[in-house]
């Protein structure tokens, strides 16, 4: 492919839908640093949720959505999302994507934790993120839509006027690439990777947060990450996700007492929002007891959860036993890059969509099924705002030889354990002050600091110093919202404080190699060294 009109760093649900819907006007290309099924959304066992079933309404999801997110979201832009996501859904199904359907050819709408209503749409059972990445995959034009898999990047690349105008990256050998376009899309997901247990692929470590937020762009919301209750405990070690839609067939909590532990705790007992169960799991586990998914009144369980039974089989957990154990993990990232409706940033030329980013749909906790469903509907709406805006000729936009500047050589005294441990004992499902500021401590006397424009010597010390970014403003984060409120929890703060806090973000922006904080409700500014 001669020419790139767009970039798209990330391979996931969002980066597809956003290349299908530009390929017919643009000429694109997707980066990935791993494989193109080598990432969250391919993993995705649960499905997309949206008002389409009989009963069901966007006012409806729009309340269960707020009431997950703890009413920390831009309610507009929730709404906004559900219309645009049940007409981008209705279109799926009439174009044939493979969603599962009863026997009478209807579609099959599942239950999860916080939905009020059957809207979750499935495919393949437990595969809804591999089915649809391939239906949208076989939809794209290899001659406009350019994949380059297992080259990662490391830098943004901006010129004179501040646009950002390419990407630098180390390909498998570590040798270093660049390249350029008009307008540069991150969709690189979450950070799951962080932490040493979690649901996400391995590889999903905040990437795409640290690369805009050294390129100046603003964060926020960083404090909010969900951990997901049910993961498979197997060995000392989480070893995969056990869906929610498990517990939405019926499946029950027991703790190796057989005791129900959900009960007391709240009325939507193991479909309480995603905060609450992973939280009574974590008590339990700390009291020293095991916790089970007792699945024994699921009828066909192989063949409703094929990838979870092929999972359990594995690990040599028994089906037939009845009772999966289970230990929460990193799950989702609710905060992220700030960005407008369509997906712009601060930084002209920039746009970040799907879980990197933060639109200010998602709140304090993600309700179940709707990132698939963000990814899809900011996808469009990019790739139509992309489409209207037209793209400008890249003569314009950069001189390539001008943007090569040498990096800062860089070496990371650390291991990733050491940062994944801090991050799970101090910045994990429960926090307090004391934990926080230890790890924020660790973090500041790595001798590391913001650079723009970086050098290393291979693609592990890359990955690392991202870690080492990404899990400072986290905790930094954490530090500052003394409350607790959906995937937010502080020991010393137990209760939400609506008067203080229910609106209130903090955003995070590099200032001169330091990190600067807004508290914009406050109007407060702080600098940190």
């Amino acid at each position: 492919m001669e020419k790139t009109d767009i970039i798209i760093v990330g391979s996931g649900i969002a980066a597809l839908q956003l290349a299908r819907r530009l390929q017919d006007h643009f000429y694109v290309m997707i980066i990935t640093k791993d494989e193109i099924e080598s990432g969250n959304s391919y993993l995705a066992q649960g499905g997309v949720a949206a008002p389409i079933g009989l009963k069901d309404s966007v006012h409806s999801h729009l309340k269960d959505t707020l009431e997950a997110g703890c009413y920390h979201q831009l309610e507009d832009s929730v709404k906004e999302l559900l219309v645009d996501g049940k007409r981008i859904v209705e279109s799926l199904v009439n174009e044939g994507a493979p969603f599962d359907r009863e026997d009478d050819g209807s579609l099959s709408l599942g239950m999860e934790g916080a939905h009020s209503e059957y809207r979750i749409l499935h495919s393949g059972g437990d595969q809804t993120g591999k089915f649809l990445m391939n239906h949208l995959l076989k939809s794209l034009s290899r001659e406009k839509v350019q994949f380059v898999e297992r080259e990662m990047v490391y830098e943004l690349v901006k010129n004179d006027r501040g646009q950002c105008c390419g990407v630098k990256t180390k390909d498998k050998d570590d040798a270093i690439r660049f390249y350029y376009a008009p307008h540069i899309v991150l969709a690189t997901g979450g950070i799951g990777g962080l932490y040493p247990s979690t649901s996400n692929h391995p590889s999903v470590t905040g990437d795409g947060m640290a690369l805009a937020f050294l390129a100046g762009a603003k964060l926020s919301d960083m404090e909010f990450i969900q951990f997901h209750p049910t993961l498979l405990w197997s060995d000392g070690k989480t070893c995969g996700l056990i869906s929610e839609a498990v517990r939405g067939e019926g499946a029950i909590l027991l703790n190796d007492a057989g005791k129900r532990i959900m009960e007391g705790v709240d009325p939507l007992m193991e479909l309480a929002p995603r905060h609450i169960v992973a939280e009574c799991i974590y008590k339990e586990r700390r009291k020293g007891r095991n916790v089970y998914l007792d699945i024994s009144r699921i009828e066909d369980f192989q063949g409703k959860f094929p990838s979870i039974f092929a999972l359990c089989s594995k690990h040599h957990i028994s089906i037939e036993a009845g009772r999966i154990p289970v230990s929460p993990g990193c799950h989702f990232m609710m905060g992220g890059i700030v960005t407008d409706r369509v997906g712009r940033t601060n930084i002209p030329g920039l746009y970040a969509i799907g879980e990197v980013a933060c639109s200010g749909i998602h709140g304090a906790n993600r309700l179940a099924s709707n990132s698939l469903l963000e990814g899809l509907v900011y996808g469009e709406r990019l790739g139509e705002y992309l489409i209207e805006s037209g793209v400008r000729s890249s003569a314009l936009v950069y001189s390539p030889f001008d943007r090569i500047v040498e990096g800062e050589p860089i070496s990371i005294p650390f291991h990733a354990d050491e940062l994944k441990e801090g991050m799970m004992n101090h910045v994990g499902i429960i926090r307090k002050e004391e934990g926080l500021s230890a790890h924020l401590e660790w973090l500041n006397e790595q001798p590391l600091t913001f650079h723009e424009h970086i050098d290393f010597n291979s693609r592990e010390e890359i990955h690392l110093y991202f870690m080492w970014v990404v899990s400072l403003l986290v905790t930094e984060s954490a530090l500052l919202r003394t409350e607790s409120r959906g995937g937010h929890i502080r020991s010393d703060f137990p209760m939400e404080d609506n008067a203080g806090w229910l609106k209130r973000k903090m955003v995070l922006q590099k200032n001169e190699g330091r990190l600067r904080v807004d508290d914009h409700e406050q109007n407060e500014t702080k600098i940190y060294a």
